[in-house]
């Protein structure tokens, strides 16, 4: 089995794959009679033969070391993952190589990871595992899957 070392997330880093969705830096705008910053277009939403749908998602809690034997990608359209809470989760991407990298986002910090983009399963670390969902909603095949022969071993760096 080999290790992957989860390190934190970064704008940089995590741009191959998607985008990072933070309320980092002056806000865009200044909304609400002055009471409210938008962080203006975050994410592009990218899907295909459907529409935009808004889920909610609970998934069981995970813990590190993680067990890494599954990625998948969805062709037809992005994926945003937005916690619902301030608790930070493991972000599992790779390119067309297969080769996985991990990452750790910041509490409260949701990504968005573009169409045809190798993934992890949804696996937060802490708190309620409740995330707001933006993906593609209609028929057609999304979904494909990759089971690696052999596991990985996600650890904390």
């Amino acid at each position: 089995m080999k290790d992957i070392i989860a390190r934190p997330l970064t704008a940089a880093a995590f741009a191959p794959f998607g985008d990072v969705l933070n309320c980092n830096g002056a806000p865009d705008r200044i909304i609400n009679a002055g009471l409210c910053g938008r962080f203006h277009d975050r994410a592009r939403v990218d899907v295909t033969e459907g529409k935009v749908g808004i889920s909610l998602f609970r998934s069981d809690l995970r813990q590190l070391p993680y067990q890494l034997d599954l990625i998948e990608r969805h062709p037809l359209g992005s994926q945003a993952f937005i916690p619902m809470s301030m608790d930070g989760f493991l972000v599992v991407v790779a390119g067309d190589d297969l080769i996985p990298q991990a990452f750790l986002t910041a509490p409260g910090e949701g990504i968005n990871i573009h169409r045809n983009i190798w993934h992890g399963v949804l696996t937060p670390l802490s708190g309620p595992g409740l995330f707001a969902v933006i993906d593609r909603i209609g028929e057609g095949a999304n979904l494909e899957e990759h089971h690696f022969p052999t596991p990985y071993r996600v650890i904390s760096g």
